[in-house]
């Protein structure tokens, strides 16, 4: 630690965004980065405490060494830190970017005073490597003559590619989208995770020998029993991609849609231009469903297209400022904040577009059977004798809420069975793949699982960390040993 007073000297400050009024007429990348003076003082606040929460499995999942690259950021030595970074952390400019920060939920300093920016110093040490030229592909020296197939190009299927090549194994990723990329190109839209930081990264691992084949659907154009005849394992990271839905009355009517549905058309348009699929909601009222952050995403996509008016409804009550009694630390806060969506439909309606504790009871159409507006019902939460929260409806709060388009943003209910099925891998009770804990194995040979389509809809950087898991395993599997860690 270089600076043992820097926590007390030096006060939080995160990287600024652009004004919402500008940044929401665009779909660029908003942060506004902080200078290199100023990093070192945030590297600074860092204080190397007797055991660092923020790289336990309540902070970090990836088990990052964050005090050292503080400590290095604070010294000046940002090519030390980006080595101490990438020993655990195989894409740091996406957690960089799109991760929740646990870590910094988990941040000692965080207890008594505001955590360090921890996930904003990630994001400086990975972009200023890029900057300097210090990452680029590495060529594999040798190879094992082993061979894997990788079903899903999201974060935990690259995450397992990159390592098992560099074990020496010939990787081919297979994508059933027309980019690899899964989640991070198609998932979370440009202005929280520019597509040329992805196809950058991609680019890399193609040179040093990673394959990708795309519009490849495994068990449609590809047999997946062929996978496991043609390779020597089979890792299945094909994401939680089952979406909830909401049966009430009047599901059935156009202008509802699952909130992928919308935001993947939304992307491929800005990239290229493709017209199928694409959902415009300009001038148009937009009710999201679902509080999560795809609800916040739909809705700074709705405002960036001009939407007239929107609104985001959660069942959930509205969460508390600071920390209480069910969230204690280390465990990660879920605190009322408002993210860059909430901020955006404020800044341009001039009111905040949440409602909480709201029940959507109806959707109702027009005479040409698309959808006209929501009926709801306000809801109260409280214990019941056995200890357990339950949902109760308050009489005479129902209301309407007039839409043109609604989007429902309720989370994911495990991964697509047809894979499942034609290989006859088993599912848990909660309908994801059922591989054991720490070795990814399923119960059917040399076939591995990891990341949201094992454990279920979960973080990037739990997809990361669960690639790398599965790559360790399946490299043992293969050698009989593994190097990687």
């Amino acid at each position: 630690m270089g600076k043992p007073t820097g926590f007390l000297e030096y006060t939080q400050k995160h990287i600024c965004y652009r004004r919402p009024e500008v940044r929401s007429s665009d779909f660029n990348e908003f942060v506004l980065p902080l200078t290199e003076d100023e990093r070192r003082e945030q590297g600074a606040r860092c204080m190397d405490c007797g055991v660092p929460f923020c790289q336990s499995n309540y902070g970090c999942p990836l088990g990052n060494l964050i005090p050292e690259w503080n400590d290095l950021i604070f010294q000046g030595k940002t090519k030390e830190a980006w080595i101490r970074l990438m020993k655990t952390n195989t894409f740091p400019e996406f957690t960089g970017r799109v991760c929740p920060a646990p870590c910094e939920g988990a941040c000692v300093l965080g207890k008594e005073d505001q955590p360090v920016t921890i996930k904003d110093n990630e994001r400086w040490i990975t972009d200023m490597a890029y900057e300097q030229g210090w990452i680029g592909p590495v060529p594999v020296s040798k190879r094992t003559g082993k061979t894997v197939a990788i079903v899903g190009s999201g974060p935990a299927g690259l995450a397992a590619a990159d390592q098992l090549n560099k074990a020496g194994h010939s990787v081919t990723v297979f994508e059933r989208a027309d980019r690899p990329g899964g989640l991070l190109m198609y998932g979370i839209p440009n202005m929280k995770l520019d597509k040329k930081l992805v196809e950058r990264r991609l680019e890399i691992m193609k040179k040093e020998g990673v394959v990708f084949r795309t519009s490849a659907e495994v068990g449609t154009d590809i047999p997946a029993k062929k996978l496991c005849e043609d390779f020597d394992a089979v890792l299945l990271a094909t994401g939680s991609t089952r979406p909830r839905d909401l049966p009430v009355p009047g599901r059935e009517l156009k202008g509802i849609h699952f909130a992928l549905d919308f935001l993947v058309p939304n992307t491929q348009y800005i990239l290229d231009g493709q017209q199928a699929g694409y959902i415009n909601t300009e001038k148009e009222n937009v009710i999201v469903i679902g509080g999560g952050d795809t609800g916040n995403d739909c809705i700074g996509t709705s405002i960036r297209q001009g939407c007239s008016s929107v609104q985001n409804f959660e069942l959930l009550p509205k969460p508390p400022a600071e920390r209480d009694s069910s969230m204690p630390w280390p465990q990660f806060p879920r605190l009322y904040k408002s993210d860059y969506g909430h901020e955006e439909a404020l800044a341009v309606s001039g009111r905040d577009p949440r409602e909480y504790g709201i029940l959507t009871k109806e959707f109702v159409g027009d005479a040409n059977g698309a959808v006209k507006g929501v009926r709801t019902v306000r809801v109260g939460w409280k214990k019941n004798t056995e200890g357990r929260f339950v949902m109760e409806e308050i009489p005479g709060t129902e209301e309407f809420f007039e839409a043109d388009r609604v989007f429902l943003a309720l989370g994911f209910l495990g991964p697509e069975e047809r894979i499942l099925a034609e290989l006859g891998v088993e599912t848990d009770t909660r309908s994801n793949i059922k591989a054991e804990e720490f070795s990814y194995r399923t119960g059917v040979d040399k076939v591995f699982a990891a990341g949201d389509a094992r454990r279920g809809q979960s973080l990037v950087v739990r997809a990361i960390a669960e690639g790398k898991g599965a790559a360790r395993e399946i490299d043992c599997f293969l050698m009989g040993k593994t190097r990687l860690p």
